[in-house]
């Protein structure tokens, strides 16, 4: 019951944060601060802690999905 709730958790934020990437014109990330483009790094911090955030939640998402998988196994 516990991972089929997180399971619904994870997928609702994966989501949210898929769409605030940004695309080619520019994404709801620049609301929040990442409009401003670094010369350096070539991409804005907020870009980029938003693909680690996103990057840890599809880990997660998918250990729900194989924690699920394993138990309706070992229930039949």
């Amino acid at each position: 019951m516990g991972f089929s709730i997180a399971l619904i958790v994870f997928s609702l934020l994966m989501m949210l944060l898929v769409l605030m990437h940004k695309g080619k014109g520019g994404g709801l990330s620049d609301m929040f601060g990442g409009g401003m483009q670094s010369s350096v790094g070539g991409s804005s911090v907020a870009e980029r802690n938003l693909d680690r955030i996103t990057v840890v939640l599809g880990l997660l998402w998918f250990a729900c999905i194989v924690a699920l998988g394993l138990l309706m196994k070992l229930d039949s």
